[in-house]
């Protein structure tokens, strides 16, 4: 496990160690107008040991947000809440991206400003349900994304990611996983188009091409990262043969010279091979492990040559100080998880160090 205590180049950004926190929804986002608060920023500040930060899901727009209490990045208020956050990670010497998530479909118009309503690449229903502040609630019909509205959120990314920069982040993560806008437009069950933006592999990937082409022309491509999830259920999707659509898009995205690709693995570790081989840049990887979560022996993918970082969820949300608990070998906090959406310090910050 030597390897993941190396440092390494990202962008031009020097990490002290290959060993990066996952972005995880945490729901606490409570300063006015969904910005983030000084809880949010002793939060991350704990975890600035990290080689990389990426944040929880951060709204490009209003119509983006998909769960109560998630932070956006699409107004001054919230870009000047997020310079407290970024400035203390940078105290403690972490590196942090901000992570651009749009949901799509995934949401509820209950959780929107009004008049708006969950917007998608076609207008097919997600089974199953969102949370809300009025407690669960079945997801609805999205609105079909016309061309002018395709066209605007693709600028809204841009303009969240001119923002971040402006709030201090080293870069952004664009989330094209785990069902959510990108990821809808990438799935044959939820991109049911017939224009240039779905039908064939080219079609599918063309959202997220130009998402990512959009924010790299904004703020650099050596500040831009990209995750994906290919096969990935989650959200009611369904990519029966993914390899296709995900060569394809790779092949498109490799003359941008991105900062990294963050895959979500399932269980086909082929796929992920073909894809390290195929990506010229930084890998990182959220190796599959289901049902338990990432552990110790994650590192050994470092070793091997299969990733350049390993992402940590849920053990890096409960052990702050997750890289030195590495390296001395444990022991690790347990995970709460009638804690991990919204509430207060408790389950978030209260978390103990290994010298506390």
């Amino acid at each position: 496990m030597t390897t993941a205590f190396e440092p390494i180049d990202l962008g031009g950004k020097r990490l002290a160690n290959r060993i990066a926190m996952a972005p995880m929804t945490r729901s606490r986002a409570y300063g006015a107008g969904a910005s983030p608060t000084d809880l949010m920023a002793a939060y991350y500040a704990q975890r600035a040991g990290a080689g990389l930060i990426v944040t929880e899901g951060i709204q490009p727009s209003p119509v983006g947000q998909g769960y109560p209490d998630t932070p956006g990045l699409h107004s001054a208020e919230q870009i000047a809440a997020w310079r407290q956050v970024t400035d203390a990670v940078h105290r403690e010497g972490g590196v942090i991206f901000a992570q651009l998530m749009h949901t799509g479909r995934i949401g509820h118009p209950s959780l929107l400003p009004e008049g708006l309503v969950p917007v998608a690449p076609s207008p097919v229903p997600a089974q199953g349900q969102v949370f809300t502040h009025e407690g669960p609630k079945d997801f609805v019909t999205p609105k079909e994304l016309t061309e002018a509205e395709i066209r605007q959120t693709v600028d809204d990314f841009a303009a969240a990611a001119r923002g971040a920069v402006e709030a201090g982040f080293d870069g952004v993560e664009i989330h094209g996983a785990n069902g959510y806008l990108v990821h809808q437009f990438l799935a044959p069950n939820t991109n049911r188009r017939t224009d240039a933006w779905g039908g064939a592999a080219e079609g599918r990937i063309r959202f997220a091409v130009e998402v990512v082409t959009a924010v790299a022309e904004a703020i650099g491509s050596h500040r831009v990262g990209l995750r994906i999830s290919p096969g990935n259920p989650y959200n009611d999707i369904a990519e029966p043969d993914p390899a296709e659509v995900y060569r394809a898009l790779l092949d498109r995205l490799a003359g941008l010279d991105l900062a990294y690709l963050h895959l979500m693995e399932g269980p086909d570790r082929e796929l992920t091979r073909e894809l390290r081989k195929r990506f010229p840049g930084t890998f990182v990887l959220n190796p599959f492990t289901h049902p338990a979560a990432t552990g110790p022996e994650a590192l050994d993918l470092l070793d091997d040559g299969s990733a350049d970082l390993i992402a940590y969820g849920a053990l890096f949300l409960a052990n702050p100080d997750l890289p030195a608990r590495l390296a001395a070998g444990g022991p690790f906090n347990t995970p709460d998880t009638a804690t991990f959406y919204g509430g207060d310090h408790r389950g978030y910050t209260d978390y103990p160090t290994l010298t506390a």
